[in-house]
């Protein structure tokens, strides 16, 4: 990339009860921090936010299989 690496940013700021933006998944203190921060620990950030990611997406789908079950 020629800037580095970019932001997650999805233009859907919004943070939960953990301060974790529900667009980009990073927590606010990551996304105050982006700006300053080199490449490295940007890097670091996206495999978090890759993480809390798939863990929202598979506690989703658990409560799809509950709503399953519950409706059977």
């Amino acid at each position: 990339m020629a800037n580095g690496v970019q932001s997650p940013c999805v233009r859907n700021c919004c943070l939960n009860d953990s301060d974790i933006c529900v667009g980009c998944f990073r927590s606010l203190v990551e996304i105050t921090r982006w700006s300053l921060i080199n490449d490295d620990a940007k890097m670091q950030i996206l495999a978090q936010v890759a993480i809390r990611k798939a863990q929202q997406y598979a506690a989703l789908d658990d409560l799809g299989d509950s709503n399953k079950v519950a409706g059977t």
